[in-house]
């Protein structure tokens, strides 16, 4: 019986439904073709690097009506870009590879692809191809601290409107060590319990913690960030925010901290920022 084949593009996937498991071999010959595929689309066709076999891609669920993107991120998966080819009815690894390797050789081919995951139950076979989402290396907390001080004080320099509310030009803020313990402590109880709020699960709000930290204040204010890459990332949008910005544009606050907080164990790599205004005593 000839084989049904479908490819599904970053949508909504139209396929029958299985159960994935490892499927290593059929991952292995996708990227043996790649290493030298020979013809595609009767034309000669260039060699492609190899494919991460991940884990995550191969334990996707994949049934009718699924929609790609829902189910890269039930899997903890985070990609700029997915397809997924499904097969009907070849016996083994080889036959499934034959079914798709002319017919979907451009997919397969694809540079922009990083990685790889099969699966299959009897009969049925899917291949997963996704490009991650790639994480610029970030300095260590204190090193972007200082690029966020350096970038608000940038911005404090010049009249800015935040919202419906006209700021004129504000004197710098200098960093101070214990707001940035605050910052820390506050992205890392975020980073480790999974949540984005000014309020800690225990109750405590920004003034708490910057006592907490030992600073003495008279006025304190918090921005919070979540999955901003880079400190000017988060910095651009705090001051795309009205109440961030005011915050960035207020001249009653003299100093600040700031850090970020990675949770080795979120498979996304979400980066929790905190940014901690005062006024001391």
């Amino acid at each position: 019986m000839p084989a049904a084949v479908h490819i599904v593009p970053f949508a909504a996937l139209l396929a029958a439904a299985i159960a994935p498991v490892r499927a290593d071999e059929l991952a292995n010959l996708v990227n043996a073709y790649r290493a030298a595929p020979g013809t595609c689309d009767g034309r000669p066709a260039a060699p492609a690097r190899a494919l991460a076999v991940e884990p995550a891609l191969s334990a996707i669920r994949i049934a009718t009506g699924t929609f790609l993107e829902s189910a890269l991120q039930r899997a903890g998966y985070e990609a700029e870009h997915a397809e997924a080819i499904t097969i009907t009815g070849p016996r083994d690894a080889r036959a499934a590879m034959d079914a798709i390797g002319q017919k979907y050789c451009r997919i397969l081919l694809a540079p922009d692809f990083a990685a790889i995951g099969t699966a299959h139950v009897g009969n049925d076979w899917q291949v997963v191809l996704a490009r991650p989402v790639a994480m610029p290396p970030l300095p260590d907390w204190p090193d972007a601290g200082q690029q966020i001080l350096a970038l608000v004080n940038a911005a404090r320099a010049q009249p800015r409107t935040c919202g419906t509310q006209a700021f004129g030009p504000a004197a710098p803020v200098t960093w101070n060590p214990q707001l940035g313990q605050a910052a820390l402590a506050h992205s890392a109880d975020m980073a480790q319990k999974h949540y984005f709020n000014h309020k800690q699960p225990d109750g405590s709000q920004p003034p708490d913690r910057a006592t907490a930290a030992g600073y003495r204040w008279r006025r304190v204010g918090e921005n919070i960030a979540s999955g901003q890459r880079t400190p000017a990332e988060a910095v651009a949008s705090w001051l795309g925010s009205p109440g961030h910005c005011a915050n960035i544009m207020n001249p009653g606050f003299t100093e600040m901290g700031a850090a970020y907080v990675v949770n080795p164990q979120n498979r996304n790599r979400t980066v929790y920022w905190t940014q901690v205004f005062g006024t001391p005593r």
